[in-house]
């Protein structure tokens, strides 16, 4: 009995105890009886304690949405009544201290062996091991005010463990009720706060309408579903530590979209990236045949292959999809406007209950088809993960020794191995110039090979330019790293021998008592060092012209900091315990300010560095996601202070406490930046302030009454051409966009916005907005040669953009405006662009 007691004894409540009690002290005839009375009794006494949502929760689902921490509540509820099926960790905690939970549903059998079966599983990534059960990963509620599916999830799970525990024999589910639910929870509590009672149908009502910083984001305003691949935010770094622990063979990432919609599921429509196996495409069309049985039965409309694409890979179904699963997205028409009823355009009634029916529907679906397939998926996800045979073999990346080691932190994160490089030579397609080419190597370059399990995403992640099999797509057509981290690379058909990578170095050493100390300023990591610098008291000066001292030279924009500005020894302490946090910077001492070439660092070329008090605006007319870059890229990236101004209360800011003032993207400048607010910017910049104006925002400050950017005019064409067929407009209107496409500039890097960098930059476009160059101050421009070097750009759109605009600055009075027509900080992961910013922030003056 007492292998027995072991299993059951912790948690079955004082009648299971009692059982046991009787069967140690009962004579041995009847302990038979009592021992089978034992093996069913708990599974009755599990039924009995086990609730359904609606029980527990004290409400009928789908009448109220639930806050995040009753949904936490509901599965540790769960975990308790059914411990050897459930098993619920806490794999992280957002930014607003809400915890991010797991939960693994199976068997009693898998659940007590579920880390061998982990182990097992792992092993098909080296063509090894006999992993014979399913591993199904449902995701909910990445987007925070596409709230169903998390109402969805508590129904599901217990569904499993009531009427499909069939399911559970030979398949293990691993559920994210809540993705996001620093998001979830500003949508449920503004919705519980607004809506009118009982619930108002009528879409007019308030309760359907959100204001500007709706549910949909996370604490910082990201789009966690665009963020699976870079990694920016705390709550994809913790997700995407678990999920590489366990490679699943299904991954559904469950959302909503617009309340008219009828339902989405698998298969996608194209484009579909090309390492998508044949397998992975049928087996999408496998699943959504089993789920549209269900929705026939309904009556209940749904649509595939439209609109969601396989192609960018920092989705919740090509990310998994890149790693061997058959990865999802489902939506469910809805989203934060459908609140708990609204009418629907073609006067039917959408409720809550329905959205929880069809998102239970299709997980239960989904999880039925993996339980029928389950040797069909271990198969093939073995040979998936076999040498792939791709053209490019190994990726060699050479450049400034912070971007290699920003970079090497994000290979990481994704399990991806990598190597150094040994003296030598390497050909193959060189990035830089679009064509074969040769690269030097030493033992600094970076090696990433395809030739290991993570072998797929490396060429996802690192090829030139991804193959576009259609332009019509959801998202950014290009996004390779060699670009995105402003490194020269060189993409080989050969394997080339990598060394592992030597241990990190312990920080700079710094000679005592020098006179100054000299370091460079060409990445973000300097522009971090700086602010540590400045945060701290410790004044720096920057040269505007290069110079070299005692043998050494060093470009514009180095950093000086001298005794002589920072006489108390504190300060000199502080320096040294500060370096300690910057293992690969390179400190340089002098004895002299007596220089060999350039200018001295008395002189008047060689500027103190003011610490700029930062404003930067928010609220309408701001996009949310735009303004969250900033913010994310002050607070999680630089570390320095900005101050938030507000739309609602920017009138009664006194501006002249700030030095720089952001103006993130957005599309409502036109009405914010009316007459009378756009002449006090103006003022305020002309008695000395800096105005950062990013993306549309640039739009309000062009013509006779803003600052002297200009914009593009448009061509009239007065070529009669044939009327275009209807159905052909959507891919006509293709030739006058950009979907996120990487362009070739030129940098004129004497200027303080190009410090850092070097003659030409790697932009990432997003549309094609179009400024002529200023008539001072043009610093990152395109010239006549438009196409792109990876990703899509129409013809139209490539005329249109020439001879333009990128980054720049001008001056007006005393102050200056500094534009930036494409965003150095979309998304968190062009590492290369944040210079460009910092520059703006530290540099222009």
């Amino acid at each position: 009995m007492p292998k027995y007691k072991a299993v059951y004894i912790e948690k079955q409540g004082a009648i299971t105890n009692l059982l046991l009690d009787l069967i140690s002290n009962k004579p041995k005839f009847m302990n038979r009886f009592l021992f089978s009375l034992l093996i069913i009794f708990p599974f009755v006494v599990i039924g009995q304690q086990l609730k359904s949502p609606s029980a527990f929760l004290g409400y009928e689902l789908g009448t109220q949405f639930s806050r995040h921490h009753e949904v936490v509540d509901y599965f540790k509820h769960v975990a308790q009544a059914a411990p050897n099926r459930v098993k619920l960790v806490q794999y992280g905690m957002t930014n607003e201290r809400r915890p991010l939970i797991l939960a693994y549903v199976s068997s009693a059998e898998n659940i007590a062996n579920l880390e061998s079966i982990r182990q097992e599983h792992l092993k098909s990534t080296t063509g090894e091991g006999n992993q014979t059960k399913a591993i199904v990963w449902l995701s909910y509620n990445v987007h925070g005010n596409e709230s169903v599916s998390t109402e969805a999830s508590m129904k599901t799970i217990y569904e499993l463990l009531t009427n499909k525990s069939d399911y559970l024999e030979n398949t293990v589910v691993i559920m994210d009720p809540c993705i996001n639910p620093d998001g979830r929870d500003r949508y449920s509590n503004w919705y519980n706060q607004y809506k009118n009672t009982p619930h108002q149908v009528d879409p007019n009502s308030k309760e359907h309408h959100e204001g500007w910083w709706s549910g949909r984001s996370n604490h910082y305003m990201f789009d966690l579903n665009r963020d699976w691949a870079w990694l920016t935010q705390v709550e994809s770094q913790q997700r995407l530590k678990v999920y590489n622990q366990w490679l699943p063979h299904v991954h559904v990432d469950f959302h909503e979209q617009g309340v008219d919609s009828p339902y989405y599921f698998a298969p996608a429509a194209e484009p579909y990236h090309e390492v998508i196996t044949s397998f992975q495409r049928t087996f999408q069309e496998t699943i959504g045949k089993n789920h549209a049985k269900y929705f026939d039965a309904n009556g209940w409309f749904y649509f595939t292959k439209e609109v969601f694409d396989l192609f960018y890979p920092s989705y919740g179904d090509t990310y998994p999809m890149y790693n061997g699963a058959i990865g999802m997205t489902y939506e469910q028409g809805g989203s934060g406007r459908a609140g708990l009823g609204i009418i629907t355009s073609i006067g039917d009634t959408l409720t809550l209950k329905d959205r929880i029916a069809h998102h239970f529907t299709t997980g239960l679906s989904t999880i039925e088809v993996a339980v029928n397939n389950a040797d069909k998926l271990n198969e093939e996800f073995k040979k998936f993960y076999k040498n792939r045979n791709f053209k490019y073999k190994s990726y060699v990346l050479n450049g400034n020794e912070d971007h290699i080691a920003a970079l090497e932190n994000l290979l990481e994160k994704h399990g991806i191995s990598y190597g150094r490089a040994n003296t030598g030579t390497v050909k193959g397609f060189r990035y830089k110039t679009g064509t074969s080419g040769s690269l030097k190597t030493s033992d600094n370059s970076l090696v990433v090979s395809t030739n290991q399990p993570k072998g797929t995403l490396v060429k996802v992640l690192f090829e030139p330019d991804a193959k576009l099999s259609d332009s019509l797509t959801y998202d950014i057509t290009a996004w390779s790293l060699p670009y995105a981290y402003g490194l020269d690379a060189v993409a080989s058909t050969a394997m080339v021998p990598a060394a592992d990578v030597g241990s990190v170095k312990s920080g700079p050493a710094v000679a005592k008592d020098a006179y100054a100390y000299i370091t460079d300023w060409n990445s973000l990591e300097d522009a971090r060092f700086l602010a540590d610098l400045l945060k701290k008291g410790i004044r720096v000066r920057t040269s505007h012209h290069p110079f070299t001292i005692e043998g050494t030279s060093f470009e514009r924009g180095s950093l000086i900091i001298t005794k002589g500005d920072n006489p108390e020894e504190k300060k000199w302490s502080t320096l040294l315990e500060i370096l300690k946090n910057y293992p690969h910077k390179t400190i340089t001492a002098t004895n002299t300010g007596f220089v060999d070439a350039g200018k001295d660092f008395g002189s008047g070329y060689v500027q103190m560095i003011k610490p700029p008090k930062i404003a930067v605006l928010a609220g309408e007319p701001t996009s949310t996601l735009r303004f969250g870059e900033v913010w994310h890229f002050f607070e999680q990236q630089l570390h320095y202070p900005l101050t938030v101004i507000d739309a609602e209360y920017f009138d009664r800011v006194d501006l002249d406490k700030y030095d720089v003032l952001v103006l993130p993207d957005g599309y409502g400048y036109s009405s914010f930046l009316n007459e009378k607010r756009l002449k006090n910017v103006k003022s305020w910049v002309a008695n000395g302030g800096r105005l950062v104006a990013m993306g549309g925002s640039i739009r309000s400050l062009d013509g006779e009454n803003g600052f002297g950017i200009e914009r593009r005019k448009a061509e009239n064409d007065t070529t009669a051409t044939d009327p275009e067929p209807h159905g052909n407009i959507q891919r006509e209107r293709m030739k006058d966009a950009i979907t996120g496409a990487i362009f070739k500039v030129k940098v004129d890097n004497t200027h303080p916005l190009g410090y850092g960098y070097g003659p030409e930059y790697y932009t990432l476009k997003l549309g094609n907005a179009a400024y002529d160059y200023l008539k001072n101050g043009t610093v990152a421009y395109l010239q006549n040669k438009t196409a792109p070097v990876a990703g899509f750009a129409g013809s139209e759109a490539q005329k249109k953009i020439e001879r333009t605009l990128i980054f720049g600055s001008e001056y007006h009075g005393n102050g200056q405006v500094v534009y930036m027509v494409d965003n150095p900080l979309f998304r968190g992961f062009w590492e290369n662009g944040k210079l460009f910013f910092a520059n703006a922030l530290f540099m222009v003056d």
